[in-house]
């Protein structure tokens, strides 16, 4: 499929927004997705290049974090695996599920995230007692989020960051930090098969994870050094954005 040079650079530079956005709140993907298909690809094609080009942002982001010694990736490995597995099921069954319906009710779940972080006197810094059992987080919680990026994709690392939060009890940058790895390990898993099914366009999704690469390392430096006073807010913006922008598809 061919595109105007100016088309590539404007998907270029959306990439970079995504990856800036998702490395601190999530949402990077309904920058990034909206972008392809008003770009023309097809819907399949969209999802299968944001999958790829969305890889080099997240993994970026989990490096940036675990070097700034705010995570242990080997120690999450196996978490990321279970999220891997969410989202291969979830890409499977992509193409036959009803994701008009999921996009309508996509807003009403970001708004209430937004407004859990807003109305929060303090989810900052301070940790607390997880509220469920690791077990439960690990076998249940995270493979749903994962399933849901295989199948649709945009806003889950914001799901993951509420689930770590809320179910957690970790503060907003460590729920940040052990969200990226996450975040990439479901967006593998949907690449995988869109990739395997052809639904790739690999020079652009490159050329996209490049900018991806820029802005996520951006946001993450920013994040760590800001911490919740830079995340809380942008987390509540993103969400709302994202859900404004689904209500008005």
């Amino acid at each position: 499929m061919e595109l105007a040079e100016t088309t590539i650079l404007l998907l270029v530079i959306a990439a970079f927004v995504a990856g800036f956005i998702d490395s601190i709140a999530g949402g990077g993907g309904l920058i990034a997705i909206p972008a392809l298909l008003v770009a023309g690809l097809p819907p399949l094609a969209a999802l299968g290049t944001g999958k790829l080009q969305a890889l080099f942002g997240a993994g970026m982001a989990a490096i940036a974090y675990a070097r700034g010694g705010h995570v242990d990736l080997w120690k999450l490995a196996p978490l990321a695996l279970v999220a891997f597995a969410g989202s291969v099921c979830g890409a499977l069954l992509a193409t036959i599920l009803p994701t008009r319906l999921l996009a309508q009710v996509m807003p009403i779940a970001l708004i209430t995230i937004a407004l859990y972080f807003a109305v929060k006197p303090d989810p900052g810094e301070l940790e607390r007692s997880a509220r469920i059992p690791f077990i439960f987080f690990a076998s249940a919680v995270v493979p749903v989020i994962g399933f849901y990026d295989g199948v649709f994709g945009p806003g889950a690392g914001s799901f993951y960051m509420l689930a770590y939060v809320a179910l957690a009890g970790y503060g907003l940058l460590k729920a940040t930090a052990h969200t990226k790895l996450l975040n990439f390990a479901s967006n593998v898993g949907g690449f995988v098969i869109f990739a395997a099914g052809g639904s790739v366009l690999w020079g652009l999704g490159l050329m996209m994870g490049a900018a991806q690469i820029a802005g996520a390392t951006l946001g993450a430096r920013l994040a760590m050094k800001n911490g919740s006073k830079l995340i809380k807010p942008l987390l509540v913006i993103t969400c709302l954005a994202m859900a404004g922008r689904l209500l008005l598809t």
